[in-house]
Formats: C-alpha cells, sequence, structure tokens
C-alpha cells in the first residue's frame, strides 16, 4: 500500500455521530440499513446506507455513536442518497462490526 503524507490523511474529516433513526433497506442490492445520523451542530444531520445487517438491526441502532467519513460527496445507493461512510471492520464471518467510541463523547468530534 502506498505511504500518504499527515496532510493527506488530514484531508479525510472522520466524525463521531449518534444513530438518531434506522430502517431496513430491502430495495438495496445486498442487504443494508439505513441510518440518520447526528454529528452537532456544525455537520448537523447526515444520512447513509450501510450493509450491516449481519450483527445489527435497525432498533438496536438508535443511540449508537459511530464514527464516519462527513467530506465525501453524496452517493446514489439505489434510490437513496449516501452522505457519509460509517466506519467498520470485518469480523472472522466477514460481517462488518462498526467503529465508535468505547464511551460517550461529544458529537461532532473529530478523529485525532
Amino acid at each position: 500500500m502506498a505511504e500518504i503524507s499527515m496532510d493527506e490523511f488530514l484531508k479525510v474529516d472522520v466524525r463521531v455521530g449518534t444513530v438518531l433513526r434506522a430502517e431496513p433497506y430491502p430495495e438495496a442490492r445486498k442487504p443494508a440499513i439505513k441510518l440518520w445520523i447526528d454529528f452537532g451542530g456544525e455537520i448537523g444531520e447526515k444520512k447513509t446506507s450501510a450493509q450491516i445487517t449481519g450483527h445489527y438491526q435497525p432498533e438496536t441502532l438508535v443511540g449508537k455513536q459511530v464514527m464516519a467519513v462527513v467530506n465525501f460527496p453524496p452517493r446514489q445507493i439505489g434510490k437513496f442518497i449516501s452522505e457519509v461512510l460509517v466506519l467498520g471492520l470485518p469480523d472472522d464471518s466477514g460481517e462488518i462490526r462498526l467503529i465508535g467510541p468505547d464511551g460517550p463523547v461529544p458529537l461532532g468530534g473529530r478523529m485525532h
């Protein structure tokens, strides 16, 4: 993998937000969940869809703090516009586990 500079890394704006609402997204090509995430005053509420159905149900996501890239351009995912990219890691089975703080932190906090 190519090395990047610190300046390049700092261009990626990763923030913490709290899931306000989550719904199944059965129209997606692969099973997914629609998320509405609050990133606080500066960024506000953004929406996305994520292929995270292996470990999460919509009702278990509300109130969860997650990390997301907030400075990608919006992207059409089927009939839904995704405004941020939530971050996760695959487990041994390939299912995604979301990345978030291990305790409450202020909304919109930027990853350092």
